[in-house]
């Protein structure tokens, strides 16, 4: 079981992915490790193969009563039966998302490291913000969201918060006391061995 007072899990899958194998790695990822949520990230704008890798993942994900969300797509969402989307364009879309969706969906948003904008997301109803990059990547803007931020939103605000965007041991230790989630994705898919690299990221927090 996981420590209830350590920060949880939300992984999002890589841009791209064989759809012929990855749910087969998907699956062993999650038998291995707990994970709280998993999230459809592809790069590509196709809705059919978006749709095919949604149908395949949701059922890996929910035979092990996982929640599974998606990028942006709010009309894919609702029409796959998906648990709800991850917004990117911070609390713009929370609203249409939220009456697509319905209150049980989850809907979170991405708001960079915009204070103003993750309290906006919350008031339109947003489930969660995420505030990132964390590291050196060309997430949102790129502008970097500091420990600040975490900190500040962690004692004022109650509303979860996910750090996002080049995690490494040492920011995933710093910031295991401030943050509800960490939401991992590139920093494991790109290794030789994603479950072993999540593992360490997972010792990190303590």
């Amino acid at each position: 079981m996981a420590d209830p007072e350590q920060p949880q899990i939300y992984l999002s899958t890589p841009p791209e992915f064989e759809l012929s194998t990855f749910p087969a790695q998907l699956a062993a990822l999650l038998d291995a490790h707990d994970i709280a949520c998993v999230r459809l990230a592809m790069a590509t704008l196709e809705e059919d193969r978006v749709a095919r890798a949604a149908d395949a993942l949701r059922e890996v994900t929910h035979t092990r009563d996982i929640a599974f969300t998606i990028t942006d797509h709010i009309q894919m969402a609702e029409r796959l039966g998906l648990d709800g989307v991850h917004l990117t364009d911070g609390p713009r879309s929370v609203r249409k998302a939220r009456k697509a969706l319905g209150a049980d969906a989850v809907v979170g948003a991405f708001c960079g490291n915009s204070r103003h904008d993750g309290m906006s997301a919350g008031e339109a109803g947003a489930d969660y913000i995420t505030f990132g990059p964390i590291g050196q990547t060309a997430l949102g803007t790129g502008e970097p969201a500091e420990p600040e931020l975490f900190a500040w939103w962690s004692e004022m605000i109650e509303l979860p918060v996910v750090a996002e965007g080049a995690l490494t041991p040492e920011t995933i230790a710093a910031l295991a006391p401030i943050t509800d989630f960490f939401s991992i994705g590139p920093e494991i898919w790109g290794t030789d061995s994603p479950s072993e690299t999540l593992t360490t990221l997972i010792k990190a927090m303590g």
